[in-house]
């Protein structure tokens, strides 16, 4: 479920207007511009340390497609309202997210869900 609702919230974000904190909107465009591509690759990057916790190593694969589709689901999303425009290197960005997500999962990072658990269950007996 807590899976489930952190996707919407990631696509609820990406889908909101955007909110300048400048006076000067041009400067804040151009601040946004600068770090979008940071945010998709590390939104993407937790995400996938995220599923890695919950799955082995045998289902990154699944994991890497599906948080992939769901990049291209985001853009076609902004692709759809008028106020946000999707780009192609946003995926790009997002990719290298996953990449990153399954080198640190793959690192030892990966089944940190699964250990947590066992922990829990442990201190309960």
């Amino acid at each position: 479920m807590a899976s489930l609702l952190i996707l919407i919230m990631v696509l609820i974000a990406a889908l909101m207007p955007a909110v300048w904190f400048w006076d000067d909107r041009v400067k804040g465009i151009a601040w946004f511009q600068s770090v979008d591509k940071w945010l998709h690759g590390i939104t993407f990057l937790v995400l996938t340390v995220w599923f890695a916790g919950l799955y082995k190593v045998q289902s990154y694969w699944r994991i890497a497609l599906g948080l992939l589709a769901f990049g291209l689901l985001i853009e076609l999303c902004q692709r759809m309202v008028t106020y946000r425009t999707a780009d192609w290197l946003d995926v790009g960005a997002d990719a290298v997210g996953i990449i990153a997500g399954l080198a640190i999962s793959l690192a030892g990072a990966g089944g940190w869900s699964q250990r947590l658990e066992a922990r829990l269950v442990g201190d309960r007996s």
